[in-house]
């Protein structure tokens, strides 16, 4: 009777272990998600929430205070925080943890990303029939704080969370992209700022910073180093230029049409500037504010969200005090080629709540994710960076009008090239745009950026550049991100994909250790047998 039983469990056992390594890739699909009637108040909920954070512990201290004061609305809610230094770590765990089945309930992310994380079956929770919940939807009448309704969300941000016709986010916070701009330079040059950048300004002023003294110095400062034109995120570069141009990009269908006569011109204009030593980018030389911070730069493009790094009373910065030149900061609209029609990309995290087999812990996810959008966790965040908040409600809020001026009471909160950056975006908002959303989205925003990274470390290595290195270059990248494969431009119907490389570690570690607990059992089975 006894080995009855045994070979009973070594079966079972197997099968589990089968089971395990099947379901692996993928795991299990999930149940659809249908919003409860009620909130289950008498349970206990732990939920985890991932959040991207660098240096600036003024973030962290708002995504604290967010979570003690929700804990303390909702009691039976426990709200666990991760913190990853940037979005493309939070992307690729949560790959792989889509992938055995654990992720986490809320995540700050990018809809390019939560495109890719859809093509696992019911992932990630369709937000429209919460949306519209009469309970617990936006503004709904159970919940236990002042949340905004949906038409108090601004509508150019909420439109950035739709994926195949539903709502898979919320919006958080939204920055664009801005000019920070050495003003006393380029009056010394003899030039004046225009009210609009142009793209052929921007070129000119930063061709004429390059000239030399005798001794090898840079005329303009003085100093051994000089890169006139520095832009953070060459994706964004490629792409706004691109749209302003009406050349062009992708579909909403996800066809790719990057590469086109229109980028070629811009590589080759990009190439000349490289040469003549008058553009580089942060990934070749680091940090634009670094530059712009010791006299070395004129014009830096980066984020509204990194504006208390910029200018010479810059609240965060990376250099050393004796390392700061004194200057006048200057905050524009990123260079245009049309400047009666000024086109800037919107961007800036959004929340995507993940299914899970329990329809009360995901109720329990959505209000916290909901609580994101509360005018204090909103404003408190804003003040942070130059980020402007998502909602009408706090944006037009008494608290968020006041400290919009008080601009330049202090180098801290008031600092007034963040708030010059938040108000480029508040008086802008119309003139931004997104790029459309599908799965492998990500993948081609990344290779519109290493088109010009490559252009501009091939000139630096005196590489020529001409129609065949073109072709090449193209060729290249189209293989490094895997643009000619189905399953990238396929609005998410198509597999997972390879998996990360910390998951195919983790799953092949699973597999080693239950083959080493059935070849145990088995070699156990053996000996009993042969006693017997």
């Amino acid at each position: 009777m006894k080995l009855h039983w045994k070979k009973r469990f070594y079966v079972l056992l197997l099968g589990s272990c089968l089971l395990t390594l099947s379901g692996c890739h993928g795991s299990k699909a999930l149940p659809e998600f249908t919003v409860p009637a009620d909130f289950d108040t008498s349970r206990n909920y732990n939920i985890t929430f991932w959040a991207k954070n660098d240096t600036n512990k003024n973030q962290t201290d708002v995504y604290k205070k967010a979570i003690e004061d929700f804990e303390t609305l909702y009691p039976n809610i426990k709200v666990n925080m991760k913190l990853y230094t940037d979005y493309g770590r939070i992307f690729n765990d949560v790959i792989t943890n889509i992938a055995t089945g654990t992720t986490p309930n809320v995540c700050i992310t990018y809809p390019d990303h939560i495109a890719t994380y859809m093509t696992g079956k019911n992932t990630v929770i369709p937000l429209d029939a919460l949306f519209a919940d009469k309970k617990y939807g936006l503004g709904g009448s159970e919940l236990l704080y002042d949340g905004p309704t949906q038409e108090e969300i601004i509508p150019q941000f909420l439109s950035e969370c739709v994926l195949e016709d539903q709502h898979y986010a919320i919006p958080y916070m939204r920055s664009t992209e801005c000019c920070y701009i050495n003003k006393t330079y380029v009056e010394k040059l003899g030039y004046t700022l225009p009210d609009i950048l142009t793209w052929d300004f921007i070129w000119e002023v930063s061709e004429a910073a390059t000239a030399k003294n005798e001794d090898g110095t840079f005329i303009l400062n003085g100093q051994n180093v000089m890169i006139p034109f520095i832009y953070k995120s060459t994706d964004n570069m490629m792409i706004q230029m691109l749209k302003q141009k009406s050349a062009g990009y992708s579909t909403p269908e996800g066809d790719i049409n990057l590469f086109n006569d229109t980028t070629e011109e811009i590589l080759y204009d990009v190439a000349g500037h490289v040469k003549s030593g008058a553009f580089s980018t942060f990934k070749i030389s680091s940090y634009p504010a670094n530059f712009l911070n010791a006299g070395q730069c004129i014009f830096a493009i980066d984020s509204t969200a990194g504006a208390t790094w910029m200018g010479a009373d810059a609240p965060l910065a990376d250099i050393s005090e004796d390392a700061f030149v004194d200057f006048e900061t200057v905050v524009k609209m990123v260079p245009q080629f049309d400047p009666e029609h000024p086109q800037m990309i919107s961007q800036g995290p959004s929340i995507c709540v993940f299914n899970k087999a329990d329809s009360q812990e995901v109720l329990a996810s959505w209000l916290f994710a909901q609580y994101l959008l509360t005018d204090e966790v909103q404003i408190g965040y804003s003040q942070t960076e130059g980020y402007l908040p998502v909602t009408s409600k706090a944006q037009q809020s008494s608290i968020y009008l006041d400290y919009l001026n008080r601009s330049g009471e202090d180098n801290k909160t008031y600092y007034s090239i963040k708030i010059d950056a938040s108000t480029l975006l508040l008086n802008h908002t119309e003139d931004t745009f997104v790029t459309p959303v599908f799965n492998g989205s990500a993948s081609l925003r990344n290779a519109a950026g290493q088109l010009i990274e490559n252009v501009a470390n091939s000139v630096r290595r005196h590489e020529t550049v001409d129609n065949a290195y073109m072709e090449q270059l193209y060729a290249d990248v189209t293989a490094l991100y895997r643009l000619d494969q189905k399953d990238i431009a396929s609005n998410g119907k198509q597999e997972l994909g390879p998996l990360p490389k910390t998951a195919e570690f983790l799953l092949t570690a699973l597999a080693i250790s239950w083959l080493l607990i059935l070849l145990y059992v088995l070699r156990d089975f053996v000996k009993k047998r042969k006693r017997h």
